[in-house]
């Protein structure tokens, strides 16, 4: 019997007893139902000393394990806390242990009754009173467990390919524990950044998703259209110009913590649709920014895994402060050998031409782009501790400050962890004729064909020229700090429903 043919016969099997329960006059799926406890906090409220009269619980949850035989039957129920063991027996039950003999794996139950310890030593419930909640009529794919001649416990079948996990992601949370646990700690990371920045005076605030002209990053937007006003909008690829233009209204510390949409491939660390922290500090630099971000950073860790001193996929990666500073040219002439800002386009090319895999477009890559795509090829995959690059040229950073030293770079970095970007800072560039020329630099490579080339924002221009005040501005990505933090392989892994194929592709 196939697999397919097997899960038909199995729900066939399900929908009779759905049937027969609706003939009983059973509703197989409850409106609500009075919880007292939650599985762990039962099995707290035990005590030895009570014997076979502990408390009365109401719990509920899913059906986990069953097994019955004539007027009795054993089964566990699964919550959001934990496991605990139920005995049913028709004595009790009377009529309701009808609904005993009607029950499958995966069922939401609802159980009433006294707590004790068994024979085996386990705290159960002794149910008095059964609710069916939900009927489940498709089987969840749990695995089944078998132990091998060794003592080894090995698990057949069950949900492991990743693709149906991460479109099933109902079902893989349903049967993996430590995948409901990799959200919580997500949900804790996201908690502690909220804190960490109200507790430095940030105000969490919200800003367009819905724009009418894309811009804060250099990436292709999403494209579409709204009816009623006959006009194209895009879906954000960064909420930097808006939250700026919140420090121009004097609101001078800001943050949100929002999904972002760029229309670019699919990889281990990329999703099209992602959530980014970012914060603006008015009368603050690119310093400032260093400081607050390897504190919150180096927090964060502490708070989901105990230690600023990790391992990632089998690298051990220290996030105690303070982390490295190093120079964006140094690093780039350190890896490749050669004097980049002295180079030519040409030289560049002929780098990544000698490497194992050359850009498909290295022909027509010019300017900061091939400078980015050297840097990303040679540089990024030797930074593997927590590392701050620091001073970009100009050419890859149209909103960030001019260095006050050196006018061919500005004053932006970049944090990178095992070879990845995690986040991208600046002295925010406030001079609305600097960033006027910038824009106009931005469009023209538009025209040339850079689809990625950020837009000319009128509006944001107007916005400067009421006067920003000098600020520092950061953007972290939450979806990498989180693989991090989880030791998860795929950025796929961290987000609960990550953009995928449609089935029928």
């Amino acid at each position: 019997m196939t697999e397919s043919h097997e899960h038909s016969y199995v729900e066939e099997a399900r929908r009779e007893k759905l049937a027969a329960l609706r003939a009983l006059g059973i509703n197989p799926f409850a409106y609500r139902f009075d919880r007292s406890h939650t599985s762990v906090a039962a099995l707290d409220a035990y005590d030895d000393v009570m014997g076979d009269d502990g408390p009365e619980v109401a719990v509920a949850g899913r059906l986990v394990s069953f097994r019955g035989k004539g007027k009795t039957a054993f089964g566990h129920i699964e919550d959001v806390a934990g496991r605990i063991q139920v005995y049913f027996r028709k004595d009790d039950l009377g009529d309701g242990y009808q609904v005993v003999k009607l029950l499958d794996l995966d069922d939401h139950i609802g159980v009433t009754g006294k707590l004790f310890r068994t024979r085996t030593g386990e705290v159960t419930v002794r149910a008095r009173e059964l609710t069916l909640l939900a009927k489940s009529v498709r089987p969840l794919p749990r695995g089944k467990t078998q132990t091998s001649e060794t003592g080894e416990t090995v698990t057949y079948g069950g949900l492991h390919d990743p693709e149906t996990r991460y479109r099933q992601r109902y079902a893989d949370l349903a049967v993996h524990p430590e995948v409901r646990n990799l959200f919580r700690t997500r949900a804790r990371a996201v908690s502690y950044m909220r804190r960490f920045l109200e507790d430095r005076d940030f105000l969490e605030v919200e800003t367009p998703i819905l724009q009418p002209l894309y811009g804060g990053a250099v990436a292709r937007p999403f494209v579409t259209h709204h009816n009623a006003l006959d006009t194209s909008l895009y879906l954000r690829i960064a909420d930097e110009l808006y939250l700026k233009r919140l420090l121009v209204g004097g609101l001078e510390r800001v943050y949100e913590i929002g999904h972002d949409f760029r229309n670019e491939g699919i990889d281990r660390t990329h999703n099209p649709e992602f959530t980014m922290l970012e914060f603006y500090q008015a009368y603050a630099d690119y310093h400032d920014m260093m400081t607050t971000i390897e504190a919150m950073v180096a927090g964060v860790v502490e708070e989901c895994r105990g230690s600023t001193s990790i391992e990632y996929q089998g690298t051990a990666l220290d996030f105690t402060p303070p982390w490295p500073r190093k120079l964006f040219y140094q690093e780039l002439d350190r890896a490749t050998g050669i004097d980049v800002m002295a180079a030519g386009d040409d030289d560049l090319r002929r780098l990544l031409a000698g490497t194992a895999e050359p850009p498909e477009d290295l022909d027509v890559l010019a300017g900061g782009k091939l400078l980015d795509e050297v840097f990303k090829t040679f540089v990024e995959p030797t930074l593997v501790q927590p590392t701050f690059i620091i001073d970009y040229p100009v050419a890859l950073s149209p909103l960030a400050k001019i260095h006050r030293t050196d006018p061919a770079l500005v004053e932006r970095f970049e944090l990178f962890v095992n070879g990845k970007e995690l986040a991208n800072a600046f002295s925010e560039l406030n001079d609305p004729d600097d960033q006027r020329a910038r824009f106009h630099s931005q469009a023209a490579a538009h025209e040339a064909g850079d689809t990625q080339a950020h837009a000319f924002d009128a509006d944001y221009l107007r916005a400067l020229e009421y006067g920003m005040p000098p600020a520092g501005g950061l953007g972290l990505g939450v979806d990498r700090l989180v693989m991090v933090l989880t030791d998860s392989p795929s950025i796929r892994d961290v987000i609960l429903f990550p953009t995928m194929r449609s089935e029928a592709q």
